[in-house]
């Protein structure tokens, strides 16, 4: 019997540095056939020297779930690549062309594309079905340019691509299908303020359905407090760390975006230790928190001035989902506008999606899960037909 292509998986991988995440989905279902992670890719000591035999050791763990990826009716490869830059507003197929200027945008992303492009490398070697490239920063391509300009001669601009690109596209645009989706209203008439919370966090403001801002800009250090980055800091505060602490460039870069953060703030990176920190007593705890809040009410507000409302606020990623401290946090206060969570509701921890406002509240708050993987495979899908 010949299998129908509703049945046929994509295959996503998401290629980091040392690391590779892999989920076979059916895009159409939603069903996960397999899922896991390849760790510790070119790290003294480790077995796996690089992404080719990461895709190899993937195969291995594949085979432990009982799927031979060489058996699998692969539909395409779905790759997470974060920066698209100027050239990429949509899923694109990748050939070689395409591959290349992945890799040329490595400057706007030297800690991200130069893996995915490896990563791409080695899946195109070993699985000949088509490739598709899905991009973070896609979603966001649309600003208007009011959002997305920087306040910097426009010929520097223009030269050396720079702009507000935002990251977590992927992810935005599919909470905000979800929500509609959750209210039973068509996403054209809404307004959303959309909280994505993980170790990384970024906010935007969505008006039916396109992403109108968003908080990080032309790298992801940009906009909220984050696990180990600043978000938004003055930016004389690189030339005075180089004057002050005699800090180069790069130990500045790494300083904001390894060091600083929930991290530099409270000695931990962990959220949930974070809250527990923070119910036992600890003072650092406790500003960390409230400065991670704060960020977060500047943008909401922010993001209902530009919105002029909205019809709902929305929680995702790990934070968003699974922390009720952080989400009564900021909507305490924020009843003149709106905003209010139910107790109960707010406190209860299950994993689908949901409202937590009260009834006939202005603004509906919700918690909605985000599914990146999902997202890919179906972008993937949609191009490979």
């Amino acid at each position: 019997m010949t299998q129908s292509s509703t049945d046929r998986p994509v295959l996503v991988l998401n290629a980091g540095s040392s690391s590779l995440k892999y989920q076979l989905v059916v895009p159409e279902s939603g069903e996960v056939r397999a899922a896991g992670i390849v760790e510790r890719i070119g790290e003294p000591g480790s077995e796996v020297a690089d992404h080719s035999v990461a895709l190899e050791q993937m195969r291995a763990q594949l085979r432990a779930d009982s799927v031979r990826l060489d058996e699998v009716p692969l539909r395409a490869v779905g790759h997470r690549v974060v920066h698209g830059g100027p050239d990429f507003s949509e899923p694109v197929v990748i050939d070689d062309a395409v591959l290349d200027r992945i890799r040329h945008l490595s400057a706007l992303a030297p800690l991200h594309n130069p893996a995915a492009v490896i990563g791409i490398e080695a899946a195109r070697e070993r699985l000949d079905v088509p490739h598709v490239a899905v991009f973070d920063t896609a979603y966001f391509s649309s600003l208007p340019a009011a959002a997305s300009t920087y306040a910097v001669p426009r010929d520097l601009a223009a030269k050396h691509s720079i702009r507000r690109y935002g990251f977590h596209g992927t992810s935005h645009q599919f909470v905000a299908g979800a929500t509609a989706e959750l209210l039973g209203r068509p996403l054209e008439d809404l307004r959303q303020v959309i909280l994505h919370l993980g170790n990384g966090c970024s906010a935007s403001a969505v008006r039916g359905g396109r992403a109108i801002e968003t908080s990080m800009g032309l790298t992801p250090l940009q906009g909220l407090v984050m696990g180990t980055r600043s978000g938004d800091v003055d930016p004389g505060l690189h030339a005075y760390l180089a004057r002050e602490a005699g800090l180069s460039l790069d130990e500045i870069d790494t300083l904001l975006n390894k060091k600083s953060g929930v991290l530099g703030l409270s000695g931990v990176n962990d959220f949930r230790e974070l809250v527990e920190r923070v119910e036992a007593g600890d003072d650092d705890a406790q500003l960390a928190f409230d400065v991670f809040v704060h960020r977060l009410k500047h943008y909401v507000g922010a993001y209902l001035a530009i919105l002029g409302g909205a019809d709902v606020l929305v929680f995702t990623a790990g934070i968003g989902q699974h922390s009720a401290p952080v989400r009564a946090a900021v909507a305490d206060g924020l009843g003149e506008l709106g905003i209010a969570v139910d107790a109960s509701l707010n406190d209860d921890d299950s994993s689908g999606a949901r409202v937590i406002s009260p009834d006939g509240s202005r603004v509906v708050v919700a918690v909605v899960p985000t599914n990146e993987e999902l997202a890919i495979a179906r972008q993937t899908a949609d191009l490979v037909g």
